[in-house]
């Protein structure tokens, strides 16, 4: 079993602390494992805490906070050798890291699988930050590397932002939201549970789900969802392959396909914003 990787990016002030809180504070069910250089860079809120050591902090439902300092690798294996083992880690990475940079590291390990990463970008400050001699440089290449772009405080946003956004983050998926409140589904894709059979219930009032149980190539079908213009922000879940059940996952422009447990029942939750995700040609795939 591999442990997926999700890194979050961003720069000061967009919104990384806040996001990850209400992801801790949304994980239904899922162990979650938060990775930072050092606590001080991610408050996590004092409620959600349940004891805390020098290297790493317990957090209600089974999720961990770890600081790994320098050796992000040493972290990771950590995180892989814990029993219960988590579900998802979330590597939060600095203002001015470049997430590309802490996924590749991440996917040198055996055991680890990329599941994307999610940069935020201010809506209120991110285009005059893109233009700043000294930092525009490295927003630009953050955004350039996202599979999800949130567009936090988008009350804050011109009408235009997410257009700009989404030419500077090409093949990204470009999500507006307030204060990093998005369904933990379209960060994070499904946790260990079966796919739900019919639309979820926690999800936002921006996101449309929509369950298929399609037939066919499953690395065929990952492409597909990944590539073919249905709106798809994220979308996860099994299906029945000439080589047995598959494991579909994409996250933006990235797709993959892996053999998964005979256990799993078939069925692909596929998640977008409302008004964009072309439900009538996603029923069409099965």
């Amino acid at each position: 079993m591999t442990l997926p990787v999700t890194v979050i990016g961003g720069y000061l002030g967009a919104g990384k602390t806040t996001l990850v809180n209400h992801l801790l504070r949304h994980a239904e069910g899922r162990r979650l494992a938060v990775l930072v250089n050092e606590f001080g860079a991610l408050p996590i809120d004092a409620d959600l805490i349940e004891a805390q050591g020098d290297d790493l902090i317990a957090i209600a439902g089974g999720c961990v906070c770890c600081s790994f300092g320098s050796d992000l690798t040493a972290a990771l294996m950590q995180m892989c050798a814990l029993d219960p083992a988590p579900d998802h880690v979330l590597i939060e990475s600095s203002g001015v890291a470049i997430p590309g940079a802490i996924m590749a590291t991440a996917a040198l390990l055996d055991g680890i699988r990329c599941d994307g990463i999610v940069v935020l970008a201010d809506g209120g400050s991110v285009r005059r930050a893109f233009d700043d001699p000294y930092i525009g440089d490295t927003i630009a290449r953050q955004l350039a590397q996202a599979d999800i772009v949130l567009l936090n405080k988008a009350d804050l946003a011109a009408p235009d932002l997410a257009d700009w956004l989404a030419s500077k983050a090409p093949g990204a998926a470009v999500v507006p939201c307030e204060r990093g409140r998005v369904p933990v589904e379209a960060v994070l894709g499904l946790g260990p549970q079966l796919v739900p059979q019919g639309h979820f219930h926690h999800a936002d009032a921006l996101f449309d789900s929509l369950v298929i149980t399609p037939q066919g190539d499953p690395a065929t079908l990952a492409r597909t969802l990944a590539e073919g213009g249905f709106g798809v922000v994220r979308a996860k879940g099994w299906m029945q392959g000439a080589q047995g059940m598959a494991l579909i996952h994409t996250v933006g422009r990235q797709f993959s396909a892996e053999p998964a447990g005979a256990d799993a029942r078939a069925g692909v939750v596929c998640i977008g914003l409302k008004g964009q995700l072309d439900v009538e040609a996603l029923r069409r795939l099965t």
